[in-house]
């Protein structure tokens, strides 16, 4: 990916952010030290931004290079004597309560294992939050029968949704498609896309039939405390 591209691309995600309610100009101006005349000409494409300003936009949203790459950019893993995507890994499936509190999930928590492709898990990319790097990373739920029906058509009934742990981040994994997050209020789980604003994580669901959550953090309480990871994979029967 060139210069042009990457600037395109975190223009693009810019705007997307700014038009889902999440980011203003002003907000960015202030983020990052710019006047915003600056970021307004940046996001009507009136003016560049040097690869300094791309770093100070990037700093201030929490992403990468590797945020605003398509899918198909993505690396794959070399091959071996048989390919990656036949090769698979244990997975844990266990309790709500266990994937929300459980920093190792002992023997007595695991309800049932899955296999999971060892390429979905290999390249998934971490944004551990403070503490949780130490946490078994990757387990998987049972998705209910309200997560299904609030994220429907993307979640379904009794499938199994693999968490990774270690995605504590706000910042979208891929750019221009929404992430879907496991977040806990109250010791409950909800399989749901987010957003922050106003000191508030907004949860949303994909069925617009569904009420959007508000959950207020206290002052000391951060976004990553309430997020116990990202949707990495989904295995249901069909």
């Amino acid at each position: 990916m060139n210069f042009d591209t990457l600037h395109e691309n975190l223009r693009l995600e810019i705007l997307r952010r700014i038009d889902r309610g999440t980011l203003s100009g002003s907000t960015l101006a202030r983020a990052t030290g710019f006047q915003q005349a600056h970021i307004s000409n940046f996001l009507n494409r009136k003016r560049l931004l040097s690869l300094a300003g791309l770093d100070r936009v990037l700093a201030a949203q929490s992403l990468s290079v590797l945020d605003l790459l398509p899918a198909a950019s993505l690396p794959v893993l070399p091959s071996r004597d048989q390919p990656t995507s036949s090769l698979t890994q244990p997975v844990a499936v266990v309790t709500h309560t266990a994937a929300v509190s459980s920093a190792r999930i002992q023997p007595s928590e695991i309800l049932e294992t899955i296999e999971v492709p060892d390429a979905i898990l290999h390249l998934s990319r971490d944004r551990p939050a403070s503490g949780r790097a130490s946490w078994q990373r990757f387990v998987a739920v049972r998705v209910d029968a309200q997560q299904a029906a609030a994220m429907d058509p993307i979640l379904r009934y009794n499938s199994v949704a693999v968490l990774d742990r270690h995605y504590n981040s706000l910042a979208t994994y891929r750019s221009q498609q929404p992430t879907l997050y496991a977040v806990h209020t109250s010791g409950a789980l909800h399989l749901c896309f987010l957003e922050f604003d106003a000191n508030q994580l907004i949860l949303r669901p994909r069925n617009e039939h569904f009420p959007v959550r508000l959950i207020g953090l206290s002052p000391n309480e951060l976004p990553a405390d309430r997020i116990i990871g990202r949707v990495c994979y989904v295995l249901a029967e069909y």
